[in-house]
């Protein structure tokens, strides 16, 4: 191979190489954001939870308001 020929193979090597650790940052980019979505999904669900016993809490407080008033 001549000079030139070996130059281009190592930048194709080096631009094979970026590029493969380009799809692993990015493939660890879509793991995180994976996570947190999921994190988020149990978040809001706890939020629903909690948002639906204290409407039942506040019903029961104020039916007893109501008997006892």
């Amino acid at each position: 191979m001549s000079n030139v020929e070996n130059q281009l193979f190592e930048h194709l090597k080096k631009i094979q190489a970026e590029q493969t650790a380009a799809r692993e940052r990015d493939a660890e980019i879509v793991s995180r954001l994976a996570r947190i979505s999921r994190d988020e999904s149990a978040n809001h669900a706890e939020i629903v939870e909690n948002r639906h016993a204290f409407d039942k809490l506040r019903e029961r407080i104020e039916r007893r308001l109501e008997i006892n008033g």
